[in-house]
């Protein structure tokens, strides 16, 4: 599991549906479709209507959604709270560690898109 993660820039933004920790979140604060456009990853999680710090810059924290080898592109995984490795969607972020399983946390640097 990352330890740590280096948000550069954090976006304050109001969930429009629940969001949970380490999520990838769409601009408008709702949660990001599969293989679909992220802002970022939510830090901590939040009901609809509340703020939550969206990491939109630099390293963030992400649920990996199967096995992720070290270096590879991600997108958001059709189970959205997780991503994993980029097949035909949107790349969103590069997996800085790898993952063994789903599950695993690690630390993606973020492609902005």
């Amino acid at each position: 599991m990352a330890a740590t993660a280096i948000n550069e820039l954090v976006l304050s933004l109001t969930a429009s549906a629940a969001i949970a920790q380490y999520q990838p979140v769409q601009a408008s604060g709702a949660p990001a479709v599969a293989a679909g456009n992220a802002i970022g990853f939510a830090n901590t999680a939040a009901a609809s209507g509340q703020l939550v710090p969206v990491a939109a810059g630099g390293t963030a924290l992400a649920v990996a959604g199967a096995a992720i080898t070290a270096g590879a592109l991600v997108e958001v995984h059709t189970t959205v709270t997780q991503v994993v490795t980029k097949a035909s969607g949107v790349s969103i972020g590069r997996a800085l560690n790898a993952a063994a399983a789903a599950g695993d946390v690690i630390e993606v640097f973020l492609i902005p898109n």
